[in-house]
């Protein structure tokens, strides 16, 4: 789900509710929240696809607070109509929009301005010992990134991740 908040701006600047726990709950989403993660990265830098296995998955409420990403999303459930299918958006500063990433989902952004700040809240705690990873770029998946070949910036650890075809049972939902 995509949450386009309420922008009011002025001379002065502008104010948004950047999350409001009620307009969740009319929507369906009662999140217990209880991290927050944030990181900052240049162009080309390419995050994921990780998720948290079992009784350890998170939902993610995903805004960038500067500049301008590609958010990526795949469906792990295994009884889901979209099981295996690929979903993206871009979120960006200037839109404020955020992407709801439900537990079962893999998860991973591109970042596609010179420079981005994300912002995600969690409903359960990291655990180290549950994470996972799926290859981001599974030719399977096709995701297409929005990077320039070549200039693409991903760390060691998500190059070596399993295609979604060869993910371990204990990495489905």
């Amino acid at each position: 789900m995509i949450f386009e908040p309420k922008v009011f701006g002025d001379d002065r600047g502008y104010f948004f509710e950047s999350y409001n726990h009620q307009v969740f709950v009319d929507a369906g989403h009662d999140y217990n929240w209880v991290q927050d993660n944030q990181s900052s990265s240049v162009y080309g830098v390419i995050r994921g696809l990780h998720f948290q296995k079992g009784n350890k998955a998170q939902t993610k409420l995903v805004r960038c607070l500067n500049g301008s990403i590609l958010d990526v999303v795949v469906d792990l459930r295994r009884q889901s109509p979209t099981f295996g299918k690929v979903f993206s958006a871009e979120l960006t500063s200037e839109k404020k929009n955020a992407l709801l990433v439900p537990r079962g989902f893999a998860h991973g952004f591109s970042v596609l301005s010179e420079k981005a700040e994300v912002l995600y809240k969690c409903d359960a705690l990291y655990d180290k010992a549950s994470e996972g990873g799926l290859l981001y770029n599974d030719h399977a998946l096709n995701i297409v990134w929005k990077i320039k070949p070549g200039a693409e910036i991903v760390s060691d650890k998500d190059k070596i991740h399993p295609v979604f075809s060869e993910l371990p049972a204990d990495s489905l939902f």
